[in-house]
């Protein structure tokens, strides 16, 4: 917040030329990555908008792993960029079989990309075979699309190692900067598909940007505060250590599980494939939504998110990303329980 109150400077002058090359460079190691990055200023549904018009043209056959609201989006998404969008789909609170997956390739003649949301935050749910998918789409000559959004720094994702063409996250979750910001790593492969087949969109040409990036600017106008502030934030997890940042995301997650199991709660992930930033949790029979969301907030200070689609009314959703720590996760889980006494009167 701090940072953001930096002067406003001029985006095609020397400083923001350094600020622009040092987030940048943190971006890199975040995403694990030699490559190039790409820093758009709008929400991470436009860096998976970028994503998808760079990388499908009209008639491409692109495999989507559907299991929430999110995962259904990006095949929309991926329809409506003019490309074939074969779904690979289970029941909500589980992910798709690799199985399910692999018979997916080879049952599609010509696939061209695997678009993949890593962690669909909608029913607090992660792929647990990341790598093994990309092997997949690798071995079938398909390009692959990383939705991480509200993962990576949660999860560590080498991209290059992985190969992986296209890596999005946003600025709000794991990075725990304010939203606004969206990142993307970018393969070499997908920098020839973009120069030799540009995509059909202006303000998120991959290929644009990246002629930018060489100089140190951003081909439209930068939401500058939101850069100062991911500069600081991506300093600070650098700091912390992308490992130890990994690693408390999941020592946090476990606690929160365990708080959610003592209150006799239900979790919605099928534990296998539970996600370690995202905990939904079933209410019990007769709790209202509304009304046990506002208690939280208005009586405990202690935001927590409804459902989405079926899980609307069903179920809340706790953020386990980003600043998270022991003091944060006891302080919601207390708020929790007092609620549900409240409410259970």
């Amino acid at each position: 917040m701090k940072a953001m109150l930096r002067p406003v400077i001029n985006h095609r002058g020397d400083s923001f030329r350094e600020l622009y090359r040092g987030v940048a460079e943190k971006t890199r190691h975040l995403f694990q990555t030699e490559g190039d990055v790409v820093l758009l200023s709008s929400s991470g549904t436009g860096g998976v908008e970028a994503a998808v018009w760079n990388v499908v043209r009209n008639g491409d056959v692109v495999i989507v792993p559907v299991f929430g609201e999110f995962s259904e989006r990006l095949a929309e998404t991926v329809e409506l960029a003019g490309g074939k969008a074969v779904r690979v789909e289970c029941e909500p609170g589980g992910v798709p079989r690799l199985e399910e997956l692999k018979a997916a390739f080879e049952g599609q003649a010509g696939v061209n990309s695997l678009f993949i949301v890593h962690n669909e935050t909608s029913t607090g749910v992660a792929v647990p075979y990341l790598e093994e998918a990309v092997k997949l789409a690798r071995e079938a000559g398909a390009l692959v699309v990383v939705d991480a959004i509200s993962s990576l720094g949660g999860y560590s994702i080498p991209t290059d190692r992985l190969g992986i063409d296209v890596c999005v996250t946003g600025s709000q979750k794991c990075i725990a900067a304010p939203p606004g910001i969206a990142l993307l790593s970018v393969s070499e492969r997908v920098v020839q598909l973009v120069k030799k087949s540009p995509p059909r969109t202006r303000y998120f040409d991959i290929g644009r940007y990246l002629e930018y990036a060489a100089r140190g600017e951003t081909p439209f106008t930068p939401a500058l505060p939101l850069f100062y502030a991911l500069d600081e934030a991506l300093g600070e997890l650098l700091e912390e250590g992308l490992a130890n940042r990994v690693t408390r995301h999941e020592r946090m997650s476990s606690m929160l599980y365990d708080g959610i199991k003592s209150l006799g709660l239900k979790q919605v992930a099928e534990t296998e494939v539970r996600s370690r930033t995202v905990v939904a949790a079933y209410y019990p029979e007769g709790v209202d939504d509304r009304e046990f969301r506002n208690t939280m907030s208005r009586e405990h200070g202690v935001v927590v998110a409804g459902g989405f689609g079926p899980f609307a009314g069903r179920v809340f959703r706790v953020g386990c990303m980003g600043l998270i720590k022991e003091e944060y996760v006891e302080r919601t889980l207390d708020a929790a329980r007092k609620t549900l006494q409240r409410l259970a009167r």
